[in-house]
C-alpha cells in the first residue's frame, strides 16, 4: 500500500453512491488520497484535469460507461492502473476490458479484501515494469558505444558479452562483414576495461603495404632500410600498458603472421634492424571479414595465430540481422547531422513510408552504408522536419516496404514487437486518413475507434517516433 509521503492517487467511480462512499472510505483508511465520480461524464473531467495513479471504475453505468471511460483513460495516461468492477460480470467482457488494459476485474458483491489485493497487485506489479524499464534504459545507456547502437536481442547480447570481456586482457578475434562497426566493438572493450587510460592504438593491415606493414608494427631504427633516417616507435611500444587493435588481420603476409604469434606468446619483438629486444604489456583486438578458419583450411593463414587470436570470438551482426535497430540509427545519424549543421537544425525525424523502405532494405554495407544513405537524405532536404522516402537514394526506394505479415519470417534475433505493432498501427491510421481525406472522424470509424481515441495514439506515436 502506498506511503504517506508519497501517496497514490485514485479515482472511485460507480453510480451507486452508498457502495462508492463505503469503498472510498476504506480505501481512504489505506493510504490513499480517493476522489469519487458518480458518471462516466464526471470521471473524464477529471481525469482531464489530473492524472490519476489508478481508476477504479465500475462497469455497467449510463452514458458514458466504463469500457469508454477506461479506452480514454488509458489513451490519455497508458501508466495508469486501471481496475473494472461489475455486477454483471461475463467471461467475455473480463477478455475485453484486459485486452483494452485493465489490470483487474472484480465481480460485485466482494469482499474489501479482494480490491485490496488487486490493487496490491497492480501496483507491485507496474513498480517492476517501471523499474525493468529503467534498468534496460540504463543497460542501454551503459553499452552506447560511439556510433554503435542498438537494443534488439541480439545487440544486447553483444553489449553484454563485451562487458564481461572488457574486465580480461584476453585476446579477442571480432568478425563481420565491412561497415558493421568491428572498431567500434573494440573501442568499447577497451573503453570498458581497466586499461582505459592508457592508449587505444588501432591499424589496419589491408591499408599499409606489405613491405612498410612491419616497421609500422615493431618500429625501426635508424639506417634500417631506406628513409629511415630516425629511430622510430611502431604501433605495439605506443600501445604499450593499453590496446592494439589490428584490423583486417588477415591480409598480414606469412612472415608477419610469424612475428605476431611471437609476440602473443612472449609479449616480446625486435624493432626493423635492431636486435634488441623490447618488451610489451598489451591487449590485442583483431578484426577481420574474412572466414579465417577457412583461410587455415587454405594454408593462408597459420593455425597456430588464429587460436591464439580466437581466445574470445566476438561477432558483430550485420544490419539485416537486426533490423529493428535501423530506426533508432537512423535517427542517431539524423542528430548528429542536425547538430552539426551550420546553423544546427531542429529535431528530424523519417516519415514512416521512409522507415518502412530503410527497414526493407538488405544494407549489404551495412551501418556505413545507412550513415551515407541518412547524410544524402538530409543534405537533399533543406529546412524540413521530415526526411521522406523521395529523399532517399534510389536503390533504397526500390525495395519494397511492406510485405504481407505471413511473409515475415522471424530473425534469429528476434524483434521489438512493441516497435513492430506500433508501425503496423502509424500504417493503418495513415492509410484511413488518407481514405478520408484528412477526416479523423471518419478515419476513426474505419479503424472501429472513437475520434478521441484516434487523436491520443497519433500524439502517442508522434512522440514516439513511429
Amino acid at each position: 500500500m502506498p506511503a504517506a509521503e508519497n501517496p497514490t492517487h485514485l479515482l472511485l467511480v460507480d453510480d451507486e453512491e452508498g457502495f462508492r462512499s463505503a469503498i472510498a472510505e476504506q480505501l481512504g483508511e489505506q493510504g490513499f488520497r480517493v476522489e469519487q465520480a458518480g458518471t462516466g461524464e464526471a470521471a473524464l473531467e477529471r481525469l482531464a484535469e489530473f492524472a490519476f495513479d489508478v481508476l477504479i471504475t465500475d462497469l455497467r453505468m449510463p452514458g458514458v460507461d466504463g469500457r469508454q471511460l477506461l479506452d480514454e483513460a488509458l489513451a490519455r495516461y497508458p501508466d495508469i492502473i486501471a481496475i473494472v468492477i461489475t455486477g454483471y460480470a461475463t467471461v467475455r467482457e473480463a477478455v475485453e476490458v484486459t485486452r483494452i488494459g485493465a489490470e483487474g476485474f472484480i465481480t460485485k458483491p466482494f469482499q474489501f479484501e479482494e480490491l485490496r489485493h488487486e490493487l496490491s497487485v497492480a501496483i507491485e506489479r507496474r513498480r517492476l515494469r517501471s523499474e525493468n524499464a529503467y534498468l534496460r534504459a540504463q543497460l542501454r545507456d551503459r553499452y552506447r558505444i560511439d556510433g554503435m547502437i542498438g537494443r534488439t536481442p541480439i545487440m544486447m547480447r553483444l553489449f553484454e558479452l563485451l562487458e564481461t570481456v572488457a574486465a580480461t586482457s584476453s585476446t579477442v578475434l571480432i568478425t563481420g562483414e565491412t561497415g558493421t562497426g568491428k572498431e567500434l566493438a573494440a573501442r568499447g572493450l577497451h573503453d570498458a576495461s581497466p586499461r582505459r587510460s592508457q592508449r587505444f592504438v588501432a591499424i589496419n593491415c589491408s591499408a599499409i603495404p606489405e613491405t612498410l606493414l612491419e616497421a609500422e608494427l615493431f618500429g625501426h631504427v635508424r639506417g634500417a632500410f631506406t628513409g629511415a633516417v630516425a629511430n622510430r616507435q611502431g604501433r605495439l611500444e605506443q600501445a604499450h600498458r593499453g590496446t592494439l587493435f589490428l584490423d583486417e588481420v588477415g591480409t598480414m603476409s606469412p612472415a608477419l603472421q610469424s612475428k605476431l604469434l611471437r609476440v602473443l606468446q612472449s609479449r616480446e619483438f625486435e624493432r626493423v634492424g635492431d636486435s634488441q629486444t623490447v618488451k610489451v604489456d598489451v591487449r590485442v583486438i583483431a578484426a577481420t571479414n574474412s572466414d579465417l578458419k577457412k583461410m587455415v583450411e587454405a594454408g593462408t593463414f597459420r593455425e597456430d595465430l588464429y587460436y591464439r587470436l580466437n581466445v574470445i570470438p566476438v561477432h558483430v551482426p550485420a544490419l539485416r540481422e537486426r533490423r529493428a535497430d535501423v530506426p533508432l540509427l537512423a535517427q542517431h545519424f539524423l542528430e548528429r547531422f542536425s547538430k552539426d549543421a551550420s546553423p544546427p537544425r531542429g529535431r528530424v525525424t523519417l516519415s514512416q513510408e521512409a522507415q518502412q523502405a530503410l527497414m526493407s532494405f538488405d544494407w549489404p554495407g551495412n551501418v556505413r552504408q545507412l550513415e551515407n544513405v541518412i547524410e544524402r537524405a538530409f543534405a537533399l532536404s533543406p529546412g524540413r522536419s521530415q526526411i521522406e522516402a523521395s529523399d532517399l537514394s534510389e536503390d533504397v526506394r526500390q525495395t519494397t516496404a511492406v510485405r504481407p505479415a505471413d511473409d515475415l519470417e522471424l530473425p534469429d534475433s528476434g524483434i521489438l514487437l512493441d516497435d513492430e505493432v506500433s508501425r503496423y498501427e502509424h500504417t493503418r491510421i495513415r492509410q484511413a486518413l488518407a481514405k478520408t481525406n484528412g477526416n479523423k472522424r471518419q478515419a476513426a470509424e474505419l479503424l472501429g475507434l472513437k475520434r478521441t481515441t484516434l487523436i491520443e495514439k497519433l500524439k502517442r506515436l508522434e512522440r514516439t517516433g513511429h
